[in-house]
């Protein structure tokens, strides 16, 4: 890769973190280009050169951010791949991880986002499902169908067990945080994630689990 093309991409992904944070901040019909360019260190012109508009910059940066929010769950499953003696236990680690990183400042931003601009922009639902929940839903099936291959979990569905872990985990805390509005503590996220995978394992566990 040249140090042009590296350079490139550099500002594009300056761009695109600068168009998410002015974007959360001030909402699409007040976020200007001036500011965003700004924000990421470019020169307004700079921002035309790699997006041809407004619309097409939001589009792009709600994606950016549901890819890094996608990498840093499927990142949080990896102690399912080696969970030990405890499997319980290293469930409600990965259940406490992923409540935490539910909860943090950018996946608010992006449900916030798409709360209020989702009759405006209906095809970012999309966009982002396709970059975030629904592979995450991929991945954690595919460390279920390992686990029940080991006798660890039921063999039944690893992709309805994926959906239904998720759900127990992101129902009640979407209430409790009033859609991400409300900061709640880390001790009532640990204790979400212990009822969580309990009504879990209740489903789906095994007696080797």
């Amino acid at each position: 890769m040249t140090t042009t093309t590296r350079g490139r991409i550099d500002k594009r992904q300056a761009i695109l973190e600068g168009a998410f944070t002015v974007f959360a901040r001030e909402g699409y019909a007040q976020a200007c280009v001036q500011e965003i360019a700004r924000e990421a260190g470019v020169a307004k012109p700079t921002v035309y050169n790699h997006m041809t508009d407004k619309a097409t910059l939001f589009r792009h940066a709600l994606e950016a951010a549901a890819r890094r929010i996608l990498e840093e769950r499927v990142a949080a499953l990896e102690p399912l791949a080696a969970p030990g003696d405890d499997l319980r236990a290293t469930l409600e680690e990965v259940a406490h991880t992923l409540l935490r990183l539910h909860t943090d400042g950018r996946s608010c931003a992006l449900r916030r986002l798409l709360y209020s601009e989702i009759n405006h922009f209906p095809d970012i639902l999309d966009i982002v499902k396709e970059s975030g929940p629904d592979r995450l839903t991929q991945a954690l099936a595919d460390r279920l169908a390992r686990l029940a291959l080991a006798g660890r979990l039921r063999a039944a569905d690893p992709d309805l067990a994926a959906e239904q872990f998720l759900a127990l985990l992101l129902g009640p805390l979407e209430a409790r945080t009033r859609l991400g509005t409300r900061e709640l503590p880390d001790a009532e996220l640990r204790t979400m994630a212990g009822v969580a995978v309990d009504a879990f394992v209740r489903a789906w566990g095994t007696a080797a689990a």
